[in-house]
């Protein structure tokens, strides 16, 4: 469905939610771009900004819809070069996909490996355009999330990562052949992960397992369970919404970029 902030939303999404924040783009330079192996991703930063740091930011399982570039432009907003590739679409197009089920089964044909190349360029692009990759973080939603751990492990040159609710263990395939819990030993990024307790896709003892293992390998990573969110409680377009929950997740998010020198 057409939204006319930005690109719409994804078909499987329906009903858009009356609690739907939109950002508008005044005082950015905002747009879509497409990067050396192909990939569109929507970037945004203020107008004018120099060396300014970057957020990555991994889309949902919805794809590059209009939450992600919103989110993308509320980041912008904060003074952070930020871009979202859509790392799916090769696959299939999410904003077309007419449920969950379908988005799932193009999520599950992704390569691992492209989507880190993906990132990879993102990342470069950032730099092409002046920003300042010493001060690079990525943070993902969704499957996104998933995502965002694995970069992590992928380019330990980041200052932070901020995973919000993403699986962290599920089918091991060819193509995907390792989730976030097989790489907590990995983790050297500090990251501040954002989980729902009331979230069966991601039960509380997996949860806790990947909390032990960060734990033991030493990783300089948190996870954060607001006890009553269900999954995509940030997102505001969606009956998931948890206001309150999703406003002090991201202020958390916002100390923690900071603290990692990325604000």
């Amino acid at each position: 469905m057409k939204d006319k902030h930005g690109p719409g939303f994804a078909a499987a999404v329906g009903s858009v939610s009356v609690h739907t924040i939109h950002t508008d783009a005044a005082g950015l330079e905002a747009g879509l771009t497409t990067l050396p192996g192909g990939a569109p991703a929507y970037f945004a930063r203020p107008q004018g900004g120099e060396s300014l740091p970057v957020v990555l930011v991994a889309e949902e399982i919805f794809g590059l819809h209009e939450h992600i570039c919103d989110v993308v432009r509320r980041l912008a907003k904060l003074g952070f070069f930020a871009i979202a590739p859509d790392y799916l679409v090769r696959y299939g197009d999410p904003m077309a996909a007419p449920d969950i089920d379908a988005l799932r089964m193009i999520a599950a044909k992704v390569p691992d490996t492209e989507a880190m190349t993906i990132f990879d360029e993102a990342l470069a692009f950032a730099m092409g355009k002046g920003a300042d990759a010493a001060r690079a973080a990525v943070t993902g939603f969704c499957w996104g999330a998933r995502i965002a751990w694995l970069y992590a492990a992928h380019n330990r040159a980041l200052s932070a990562c901020v995973p919000w609710y993403g699986r962290l263990d599920g089918a091991h395939t060819a193509v995907q052949p390792r989730w976030p819990i097989d790489i907590a030993g990995e983790i050297e990024v500090p990251t501040l992960g954002l989980y729902g307790g009331d979230d069966p896709s991601i039960p509380r003892d997996v949860i806790a397992q990947m909390q032990d293992r960060l734990a033991a390998a030493g990783a300089p990573a948190e996870i954060i369970v607001y006890d009553d969110a269900p999954h995509g409680f940030f997102a505001d377009y969606r009956p998931s919404y948890r206001e309150k929950d999703a406003h002090d997740a991201w202020g958390r998010m916002r100390a923690f970029l900071r603290a990692q020198g990325v604000g």
